[in-house]
């Protein structure tokens, strides 16, 4: 199938980053968000991305210009309908999920590929809620999209083959590396990484080490480039959570409990980097740990 026109609902974190390496490997995107507000940021942000990599010399100033002239941006999900693929990476929750691809149906063409940039929801739940569910696959990119070279393709109990085969070749023409996972909560990625995190989360809950002790440990001690606790408040307090949620009640295993610390930073709203505060507080010049 030749793809040439992506649509991507959402502009958040996930959502402009896949505009950005989509357009940049020469596809035209219609980006759709319900906040003129949210499009502009990710605009804006696609920008600063995109100088970025001029400065450093990873494209010229006439890709980027290039790159930009090709995402269109549209508050009506309609116009999302004459696209040959389109990717939903709205936030980690199933119901808003499941409006979102009840509202694109009356729009989409009959060969539009639906995706979904889930990181632990049901592919085949997901998909027999649409008309298509043979078009329908996880599509999830990693975070920061336009850095992370990874991307998990995960068929649904109905997926075909060419649906398969056309989301493999995306893959390699956007420069990224395709992962193959088996359609089991949290997929491969998430089901290794979150409940690492969460661990990491319990040895600061039973005082074992404080934020800063574990975090050095972890990057000295196992090499990470990151601490699991600023790893967590870069992929946002409130994903994980949701992430365990899915692998506590999708496996019934006592082993993916989420962690009543982290369920607390959660419902007192400190997610993270997005909220200011989480196990770090960036409120300040320097991230300060908050316990």
């Amino acid at each position: 199938m030749d793809i040439r026109r992506v649509g991507v609902v959402g502009a958040g974190q996930m959502g402009n980053g896949i505009a950005h390496v989509f357009a940049l490997a020469g596809y035209e995107v219609v980006l759709h968000d319900i906040a003129e507000q949210s499009l502009a940021s990710a605009l804006a942000t696609i920008g600063r991305n995109l100088d970025r990599q001029v400065s450093r010399g990873k494209i010229d100033a006439e890709a980027k210009a290039a790159a930009l002239g090709r995402i269109a941006t549209s508050l009506d999900i309609a116009a999302l309908g004459p696209t040959d693929l389109i990717i939903e990476a709205a936030t980690e929750k199933e119901d808003i999920k499941n409006k979102i691809f009840a509202s694109l149906g009356p729009h989409l063409a009959p060969h539009t590929i639906l995706t979904s940039n889930t990181s632990s929801i049901s592919i085949t739940r997901l998909a027999s809620r649409t008309d298509r569910p043979e078009k329908f696959m996880g599509f999830h990119f990693m975070n920061p999209v336009p850095v992370m070279q990874l991307v998990e393709l995960i068929r649904g109990i109905a997926t075909d083959g060419p649906t398969y085969d056309a989301l493999k070749g995306v893959v390699e023409r956007l420069g990224k590396t395709a992962s193959s996972s088996e359609d089991f909560p949290a997929f491969i990625v998430n089901r290794i990484l979150i409940p690492m995190i969460n661990e990491a989360v319990y040895t600061l809950y039973e005082g074992v080490g404080s934020v800063r002790s574990i975090d050095t440990a972890l990057k000295l001690g196992a090499n990470h480039p990151m601490g699991p606790l600023e790893l967590a408040d870069f992929i946002g307090l409130d994903t994980c959570l949701a992430i365990m949620n899915v692998l506590y009640e999708g496996l019934a295993d006592t082993k993916y409990r989420p962690c009543p610390l982290l369920t607390k930073y959660v419902e007192a709203g400190w997610l993270g980097r997005k909220s200011q505060r989480g196990f770090y507080d960036y409120r300040g010049e320097v991230p300060v740990p908050t316990r």
